[in-house]
């Protein structure tokens, strides 16, 4: 499932305060926010939460103070001299700090916090890969918080606070943290010695494209100081094999403004010379550009009041551009032609028809709503959609690539009856896992998407091939090599069987390109090597290319050790619970840097926003027991591994190697630590709910409590320790970081408030 909901996931309400109306942004159901009682007040939460993050400058004019009140209460709970990230990354940063204060402050002072308007944060949580949903569809009821001096309670706790972190911060003096995205910088890195000169690499081999592993979701083009892909990382995709990078973009901004619709095209002229510059530096390295066409996107009824015979199906405030109305797809196929003709140098597009989010009346199954769409097959609707986007595209550019992807077709059933449909100048992409049937912990499952740990093709990618293939149409697979949502704060996850299994398997299946990712999973990591080996020799044996990987990447003397760990940790992650519900509700991509509570919330998890306590939102299909203990067994297995890597530190022989290595084993236990924390986790929430039935009497339970608090506080230090060398860990483009050094740091206090609150 992508991350673009439904605009009618999206409930738009009214702030009630006559003085600073929010007529746009969402509140949802507006519960009342959480409290955070291991900071002394709100306001100590606000200034933990923030620091490094924002000036104590923003930070005062958001909650009404001085800067130097700021700086008082960060004194008091013992935090470190601020080492402030630069003014570069606020659109890097902005999702992660909306995330940190989303209970603390309301709309109001998160604008001003963020220094962005109204009209910026209604788009980003609509569009920056539909945000609010991720953040449950809510927005906690939040007063406004302003800053009173602390009392010496108050005091008295900051202290308690200094106290317990200042051993962790003193002992990390010694090793200086890699600053955050650091690991962008290293990216950008070029080497002219290592040029790769322009090439036509789609006439050579598989299309194998991905998205950038940094890259900005909601309007990349506009910002010409946030390039998705400077040449540094281009010639590390393309090193790895990459021939094609693809962008999110809306067509109604891309376009140029017209006598149709007028309303449309704002700044395309800016965002079309920045995508030609991007597309024409790609070309040098044998790279080409793909746009991301989920169109046309729906609008407000307003739009329509004009234009009556262009509404179709409608969703709350938003109404679709009925795609069976001749000036709608004119519109579309003519804005795309524009859009080729000015930037030739681009590869292709590959096209969403039937997403979470509104589009054409039939991408919601309710095209009976729509009186031109109800009487037209459903297959015709969807064929129809990619046919208007082919030709607009291939009007300008003949030899560009248009890929039909099929997710959501009939519900992710069935659909040859839409691919017998397609024009054959399109290429068919299925998601390669989907409905392959698995077992975990004894309980019968099939794979929706986004599984490594599930080895592809499924069912029904097989079925859907075999029809397009029949109809000389070309195929790709999408699958996720990398990371996926099992696991995304890491860049890549080292089982290199599991994928090499699944690359072997594709070989054998006539597919003519590879889409690598979708925002997760883009790193220019060795698992992409897999691939790329397998496209190169498709007859290559599993042994073949993974001795061979191995024996590149850190030489002889590590081939063993290393190839022992990847079992070991393909294995492990064979055990992982798997269903759609548990990889984006569970807290695995948080890790130990999501916070417990001695009460249950009330708060459902959400869609790798905010797990909170909600054990049975985690678990899916699984019982609770069984989900718990297969988090478990994951962690068991794969800290085996470890120890292979450990051992081939030992052995390596060059320096370099044993760089390498070391970088790899720290990215290993990260993943490590994030499965353990995930069932330490589930077991205090388990534990925590029978002492409450026991009516906190129950001393044994008390005390068991109690040590699963240790635990997690011990692995919250170890993950800090791991971070510290590594400013990947935490990132995922669309998601921005899911946790900073500073959260990690929070779960410690979390977890000993929470230990001195149970008592003895």
């Amino acid at each position: 499932m992508k991350l673009f909901f439904a605009f009618s996931l999206f409930v738009c309400v009214f702030f009630q305060d006559p003085v600073y109306a929010q007529k746009s942004l969402p509140l949802g159901s507006h519960p009342p926010a959480l409290t955070f009682d291991h900071f002394p007040n709100k306001a100590f939460a606000f200034v933990w939460r923030n620091w490094n993050l924002v000036s104590p400058e923003k930070m005062a004019e958001t909650i009404h103070c001085k800067p130097a009140d700021i700086l008082y209460l960060a004194q008091l709970m013992g935090l470190e001299e601020q080492k402030l990230l630069s003014e570069n990354f606020k659109e890097q940063i902005y999702i992660t700090l909306l995330r940190r204060n989303w209970h603390l402050l309301p709309y109001k002072q998160l604008l001003t916090l963020l220094d962005m308007d109204q009209e910026r944060l209604e788009f980003a949580l609509k569009e920056d890969d539909f945000l609010f949903h991720k953040f449950g569809n809510l927005k906690p009821a939040s007063p406004a918080l302003h800053y009173i001096s602390p009392t010496k309670a108050e005091i008295k706790q900051a202290a308690a606070i200094k106290e317990v972190i200042h051993p962790i911060l003193a002992k990390n003096d010694k090793n200086p943290s890699e600053d955050l995205f650091y690991f962008i910088e290293k990216l950008k890195t070029f080497s002219e010695d290592e040029a790769i000169s322009e090439r036509d690499t789609l006439k050579e081999d598989q299309l194998r494209f991905i998205y950038s592993y940094f890259g900005i979701f909601g309007d990349p083009l506009m910002d010409e100081e946030n390039d998705p892909f400077p040449n540094g990382l281009l010639q590390k995709l393309a090193q790895k094999g990459v021939n094609g990078v693809w962008m999110h973009v809306v067509l109604s901004q891309l376009a140029p403004k017209g006598d149709a619709f007028p309303e449309f095209g704002e700044g395309s002229e800016t965002r079309l010379r920045n995508l030609q510059k991007i597309a024409k530096r790609a070309k040098n390295f044998g790279i080409d550009i793909y746009l991301y066409m989920n169109e046309p996107r729906a609008q407000p009824q307003a739009f329509f009041e004009e234009r009556p015979d262009m509404a179709g199906v409608q969703k709350d405030d938003f109404t679709t551009m009925c795609t069976s109305n001749e000036e709608v797809r004119d519109w579309m196929e003519h804005s795309l032609t524009h859009v080729f003709t000015q930037v030739p140098e681009l590869g292709g597009v590959f096209t969403i028809t039937a997403s979470e989010n509104l589009t054409n009346c039939a991408s919601h199954g309710g095209k009976d709503e729509c009186p031109r769409c109800s009487v037209r097959p459903y297959e015709d609707i969807i064929a129809e959609v990619n046919r208007t986007i082919a030709n607009g595209v291939h009007a300008a550019k003949p030899d560009a690539n248009v890929i039909a992807w099929d997710w959501g077709w009939n519900g992710h059933g069935m659909a040859r009856e839409v691919i017998d449909k397609l024009p054959e100048d399109v290429w068919l992409m299925s998601v390669s896992e989907w409905a392959k049937p698995i077992e975990r912990g004894g309980i019968s499952n099939t794979v929706g998407e986004y599984s490594i740990s599930a080895v592809g093709p499924g069912p029904r990618a097989k079925s859907h091939w075999s029809g397009a293939k029949k109809n000389l149409l070309k195929t790709v697979a999408k699958v996720q090599f990398n990371n996926t949502w099992e696991l995304s704060a890491v860049p890549w996850l080292p089982v290199m069987d599991l994928v090499a299994e699944h690359a072997a398997n594709l070989a054998q299946m006539d597919i003519d390109g590879y889409m690598l990712s979708w925002t997760l999973g883009s790193y220019p990591s060795p698992n992409l090597e897999i691939a790329k080996k397998f496209s190169d020799n498709p007859d290559a044996s599993i042994e073949e290319v993974l001795n061979s990987l191995a024996l590149e990447r850190y030489g002889r003397a590590a081939v063993p050790y290393v190839r022992n760990a990847w079992t070991t940790f393909s294995t492990a992650f064979e055990e992982y619970p798997y269903d759609i519900r548990v990889v984006y509700s569970a807290p695995q991509q948080y890790g130990p840097s999501n916070l417990l509570f001695l009460e249950p919330t009330g708060y459902r998890s959400t869609m790798v926003g905010f797990p909170y306590d909600d054990l049975k939102g985690w678990s899916g299909p699984y019982p609770q027991e069984i989900f718990l203990s297969q988090f478990e067994k994951v962690a068991t297995k794969w800290e085996k591994g470890l120890k292979f890597l450990e051992g081939a530190i030992e052995v390596a022989k060059e320096e370099s190697y044993k760089t390498l290595l070391e970088e790899d084993l720290n990215l290993a236990k990260a993943a490590y630590l994030h499965f353990l924390s995930v069932g330490q986790q589930g077991r205090f929430i388990l534990a925590r709910d029978i002492w409450l039935e026991s009516q906190k009497t129950d001393t044994v339970l008390r005390d068991q409590v109690k040590a699963i608090l240790q635990k997690e506080k011990q692995t919250a230090i170890e993950l800090l320790e791991v971070i510290r060398n590594d400013s990947r860990i935490g990132f995922e483009a669309s998601n921005q970081y899911y946790y900073v050094p500073q959260d990690l740091l929070e779960k410690v206090i979390n977890c000993q408030y929470l230990i001195d609150e149970l008592g003895d």
